[in-house]
C-alpha cells in the first residue's frame, strides 16, 4: 500500500504503509546502519517520526481528504529498538478540527520500544506544488 501523498523525509526513511482505516493505521520500517545512534539502536528521532506518521495516518484514516498537522506529541521509549519495526497508530477521540491520537512501536518479536500520544488538527490540503514561499533572509522588491 502507498501512501497518499509525497512525503520525502518518509521516503527517505523507507517507511511502508501496511494499514490506513478505520481510525487505524500501521507503518512497517527497516531500519539501515544510518537510522542508528552511537548505541547502535535506532535513533530516537527516526522512531519519534515513525510514531507520528502512524498517528497522524491514523487520524486522516477517518477524513481522508484531509492533511493533519502536529499540535503535541509526546512519547517514552521502553527499550532499545532494533531490526525490523512496526508502527501502530490508533485513533482515540477527534472533534470537527482536533484529533486525539496513540502509537505504539514494536520490534519483530511483539515487544513494545516505544509509545507516544499526539493531538493533530485537520487541515486542508495544500494545491499541488503546495504555497508560493519566499526564502528566508531575503528582502522584497514588490
Amino acid at each position: 500500500m502507498n501512501f497518499e501523498v509525497h512525503i520525502p523525509f518518509v521516503e527517505l526513511l523507507g517507511f511502508e504503509l501496511r494499514k490506513f482505516e478505520g481510525g487505524e493505521a500501521e507503518i512497517a520500517f527497516a531500519p539501515r546502519p544510518e537510522h542508528e545512534n552511537s548505541f547502535s539502536v535506532v535513533h530516537g528521532g527516526a522512531s519519534m517520526t515513525l510514531l507520528d506518521v502512524a498517528m497522524a495516518h491514523a487520524a486522516r484514516s477517518v477524513e481522508p481528504g484531509m492533511g493533519c498537522v502536529t499540535i503535541e506529541m509526546k512519547t517514552s521509549f521502553m527499550r532499545p529498538a532494533q531490526g525490523a519495526l512496526l508502527a501502530r497508530g490508533r485513533l482515540l477521540h477527534r472533534t470537527a478540527t482536533m484529533a486525539f491520537t496513540e502509537g505504539r512501536i514494536v520490534d519483530a518479536q511483539g515487544r513494545l520500544c516505544a509509545h507516544a500520544t499526539g493531538t493533530f488538527k485537520y487541515v486542508p490540503r495544500l494545491p499541488v506544488g503546495g504555497r508560493k514561499t519566499q526564502p528566508l533572509n531575503t528582502i522584497r522588491t514588490d
